[in-house]
């Protein structure tokens, strides 16, 4: 199993503070901007690194709790959830399993909460089970077991999705319109979401595009999105 890296900044312990959960084949770099802003903006972060493609989502809560729940130890204020694409899977999953005791809001970027149907298309070659792992049958529209089970959110969270892509014939002709190439904007919603928005960005582009980023501070800081203007 690949090492989990916490990368924590904590100069203030009363900040609060901000796990952010990455999406599935990539690492904490793609958050990297996302938790730099959050840095300047009074967050002390943990951008975890998880073998997202090695074990299923219920594994990989375990394996990450215990970077978790050293983090929320060492803040002293709220705990928020920033997670990209099947990271947002995972805080769901691990928030049930794990509830930290000052939970505050989740952000969920461009997270397939009803499947993609792109996985519905891909997840019996054997490239793609070889790429992405147990984790990677989770994500189809026929919902895991796991995902099944979970009980509707009684925590604040902001949905944001994409409706741009990088990928014009999945976006044309797998997935329902608007999407950002993976994920649709109708699979990223949730039914008791506090607050929903649609930015132009791309699934990949999602967490560094400059729109989803201040919004994501604007719903940790209010429980609401900005209105775009």
């Amino acid at each position: 199993m690949r090492e989990i890296r916490p990368i924590a900044v904590a100069s203030d312990l009363r900040r609060d503070g901000v796990g952010l959960l990455h999406g599935i084949g990539v690492g904490s770099w793609t958050l990297k901007r996302l938790e730099r802003t959050l840095q300047r903006r009074g967050f002390t972060t943990l951008n975890l690194d998880y073998a997202s493609r090695k074990r299923p989502l219920e594994q990989l809560a375990e394996d990450i709790h215990a970077s978790i729940a050293a983090f929320a130890e060492q803040c002293g204020g709220t705990i928020h959830f920033v997670a990209h694409s099947m990271g947002g899977l995972l805080a769901r999953v691990y928030i049930f399993r794990h509830r930290p005791a000052r939970l505050g809001r989740v952000v969920m970027l461009g997270t397939p909460n009803h499947g993609s149907e792109v996985a519905d298309l891909v997840k019996d070659l054997s490239v793609y089970r070889a790429a992405f792992g147990p984790s990677g049958q989770q994500l189809t529209t026929i919902l895991d077991p796991v995902l099944a089970a979970l009980p509707s959110p009684d925590y604040a969270v902001g949905i944001i999705a994409g409706c741009r892509t990088i990928a014009p014939i999945a976006s044309a002709f797998v997935l329902p319109r608007p999407n950002d190439g993976r994920v649709s904007v109708a699979s990223a919603k949730l039914d008791d979401m506090a607050d929903h928005i649609v930015v132009k960005a791309s699934h990949t582009g999602l967490p560094r595009h400059s729109v989803a980023i201040e919004q994501t501070i604007a719903f940790l800081h209010d429980g609401r999105f900005s209105p775009i203007t």
